[in-house]
């Protein structure tokens, strides 16, 4: 009896015969997303960063139709966070939203990455971009900016102030060096709880997101004396810039982007960005950043990839002008 061979054509019509008459379909012809997803921030809750990725979040779950969990995993200046995300390479249902600490900046301030900004990541979109300002207690002896670089120079080498990110970090190193004073850096895992230290007198200064820096300053927790942006900011129009107080090119301005592992599927890269742009254009998610204290500038995955790596060369040149060397 002559013996009868299938080819792979049939045995695949045999296979979706099966799934048919089962009432299910094979894993591979399912739409992307089909579950839920993680939101990764590399930075603690109640940061900028974190806010911003709430909402963007809530927007795209909406339109994806799937819930999306935002995690905080702060630490080591976001190396901690985005190491997670790098690890989950080809899944697209683990997400980062992280900020230019990570993706510009940490290349020039360790010798050695766990990651590659660029090569394991895949960009999305660009949310936006915020900017410091330069905080002080109550009673700090300093009503402005301009006393406050007078006071720093007559006590130079006496005062501290905190970081918990590579923008902190940049700022007051250069604050310190544009302004002619030395300072002692104190490291935090993140914004807030230098802030909180700020607040209870066991550091100096500090530079805090122009978001949470808005809230203390409304609440006479903190006094806000100057403004990393080299322009005012509809996010703090009454704060001066750090250049108008005599410390002209002084410009830090981080940005918060959304993005991927590496090797995702084209199709959810696609789905991915599409939803973060429909969501980054809603008038409603606009003016929740700004509440938050980020500035809207949305852009494609292609306009995030172009502004890291502008940023790579930025954040190199700043912490060299700044004195900060790679640990």
């Amino acid at each position: 009896m002559p013996t009868r061979r299938l080819t792979l054509a049939a045995l695949g019509a045999v296979a979706l015969a099966a799934c048919a008459a089962l009432g299910t379909a094979p894993a591979a012809a399912q739409a992307f997303p089909n579950r839920a997803m993680r939101l990764i921030v590399p930075f603690p809750a109640g940061s900028a960063s974190d806010s911003a990725a709430r909402i963007l979040a809530k927007a795209m779950s909406e339109q994806l139709k799937q819930p999306i969990t935002v995690e905080n995993k702060p630490g080591a200046n976001g190396i901690l966070g985005v190491e997670l995300v790098k690890n989950a390479a080809g899944d697209p249902y683990t997400l980062l939203v992280t900020a230019s600490t990570t993706h510009a900046a940490n290349l020039s301030l360790y010798k050695q990455l766990p990651y590659d900004p660029v090569k394991d990541f895949v960009p999305l979109a660009k949310m936006g971009v915020t900017a410091f300002v330069l905080m002080v207690r109550p009673n700090f002896p300093a009503n402005t900016a301009q006393e406050f670089l007078s006071y720093a120079r007559a006590n130079t080498g006496k005062l501290s102030y905190g970081h918990g990110t590579a923008g902190m970090l940049a700022s007051g190193a250069l604050l310190s060096k544009m302004g002619q004073f030395s300072a002692q850096p104190v490291a935090y895992k993140g914004n807030p709880p230098a802030m909180m230290d700020l607040m209870g007198g066991v550091i100096d200064f500090s530079f805090v997101d122009v978001g949470n820096a808005s809230v203390q300053m409304k609440a006479g927790k903190l006094k806000g004396l100057g403004i990393t942006m080299v322009r005012r900011t509809v996010l703090a129009p009454d704060l001066p810039t750090l250049a108008e107080a005599g410390l002209p090119g002084f410009e830090i301005v981080p940005w918060v982007g959304l993005l991927a592992p590496a090797r995702i599927p084209e199709d959810a890269r696609a789905a991915l960005e599409s939803a973060a742009m429909n969501a980054l254009a809603r008038p409603d998610v606009k003016a929740q950043f700004v509440q938050v204290g980020l500035d809207p500038e949305p852009a494609d995955g292609a306009g995030l990839a172009r502004t890291i790596d502008a940023d790579i060369r930025l954040w190199a040149r700043v912490l060299a002008d700044a004195g900060v060397k790679p640990e």
